[in-house]
């Protein structure tokens, strides 16, 4: 028999606690509703969500375009699995190809979903179209990488805490330093290598931006050697750093375009694979899929969440507000030595904190945050990465400067 309980924010807490797995590790706060940029608690507390749920709700908390389109496909046909045809997948298709300039997309649900069907076609590209030698393909990675937690994933990370117990891995991988195009040259050279496989930016990491030319010189090295540039832009991508897609901030298409989280806004778990013909038609009917990739309701939201970004001008709203609020936090490490550094493009930026001489740390400011009004969340410790909705106004980012400069000033 279920226990009723009181919805106070203690007792929620608790219960998630209790009945939840332990796989997080939450602010104290339990939101309840979400509009734009703000979310709100149980006691109608209004917050500023400057997390943007990992940047998967760029177009805003529960933007209405995007809901009457689930609500509207929803009340007609939501699965029919990949068994049959559907009157709205190959509609929004031909819509993402022509978006990002791609021939055929793959959609799936998950952004790890979508980095394990980019290795499975690298892989399979390499076999029948390079000639790699049978199960001996590599995949070239980088330190201090997230493509997610799936044990295929993992087994490329150098992060102790995603890879503790979780043994044995899958082999095939080659992990080189990141920013370093020496080593990666020297990498390519292997002819097994079939892939290689980045972030444009390193958000999870503490929003690690590469030096200008980074991503062009990795395109050009992918081409001379015969190797896949597979791009992770399930995070950077659909405006969040100020372009389209980061890797366009080096005119760099990637030969494998990996999408997730905003291309729903945060609505519908929707992911996608984009690659030319001689990449995607490695793979043929039986060897790859998912019950809900590519549904009905996936693809209704999915159009309709480009559509907000293109004609609301999100992308250059982006770079504008990026560009201001890393002005704003460059201001601010001038005034105290708790900031020790300033990263980003666009509206993906971070802060790296100092814990102070009591011992307070990037979670204790982040905790004082949330008390006065806005909600970030660290990373790695002494990082707090801060990337709200795509659509904040600019009086909306001042306050929210003001708050943070209260907030750090005040340890």
């Amino acid at each position: 028999m279920l226990q009723t309980i009181g919805n106070s924010t203690n007792n929620l807490i608790e219960l998630e606690y209790q009945y939840a797995a332990h796989n997080y590790h939450p602010l104290p706060v339990v939101l309840s509703r979400g509009e734009g940029v703000y979310v709100w608690d149980l006691e109608e507390k209004r917050y500023f969500d400057f997390l943007s749920a990992y940047s998967a709700v760029n177009q805003g908390h529960c933007h209405p375009k995007i809901v009457n389109a689930l609500i509207k496909q929803a009340q007609t046909l939501t699965l029919t699995s990949r068994a049959f045809h559907s009157d709205k997948l190959g509609e929004c298709a031909q819509f993402m190809c022509k978006y990002f300039d791609y021939d055929k997309v793959l959609m799936i649900n998950t952004g790890a979903e979508a980095n394990e069907t980019a290795l499975k076609l690298a892989r399979k590209w390499g076999y029948q179209v390079k000639g790699v030698p049978p199960n001996e393909a590599v995949i070239v990675a980088v330190q201090r990488n997230f493509h997610g937690r799936t044990l295929a994933i993992v087994s490329a990370s150098t992060d102790a805490q995603a890879t503790r117990n979780f043994g044995p891995f899958m082999p095939g991988y080659q992990i080189i330093p990141y920013n370093d195009i020496e080593a990666l040259e020297k990498a390519l050279q292997n002819p097994n290598v079939c892939g290689f496989w980045v972030e444009p930016i390193q958000g999870e990491a503490g929003v690690f931006v590469p030096e200008d030319g980074y991503l062009a010189k990795a395109q050009e090295l992918c081409d001379q050697y015969n190797v896949l540039l597979m791009m992770d832009e399930v995070q950077t991508g659909i405006g969040r750093t100020g372009k389209l897609l980061a890797s366009h901030h080096e005119n760099v298409q990637p030969d494998i375009l990996i999408l997730g989280k905003a291309l729903s806004g945060g609505v519908y778990p929707v992911s996608a694979v984009l690659a030319s013909d001689e990449i995607m038609l490695t793979i043929q009917p039986g060897e790859h899929g998912s019950t809900f990739g590519g549904n009905p309701l996936a693809c209704a939201v999915t159009l309709a969440a480009l559509q907000v970004v293109e004609e609301e001008g999100l992308v250059d709203n982006a770079a504008r507000m990026g560009e201001l609020f890393r002005q704003r936090m460059r201001q601010l490490q001038s005034k105290t030595e708790m900031i020790s550094a300033v990263r980003g493009k666009g509206l993906l930026n971070a802060i790296d904190i100092r814990e102070t001489a009591d011992g307070r740390s990037a979670w204790d400011v982040c905790l004082a945050l949330k008390e006065n009004g806005l909600l970030a969340k660290p990373t790695h410790g002494d990082k707090i990465r801060f990337a709200p909705p795509l659509i904040i106004t600019e009086p909306q980012l001042q306050e929210c400067c003001n708050i943070i400069e209260k907030t750090v000033l005040a340890f």
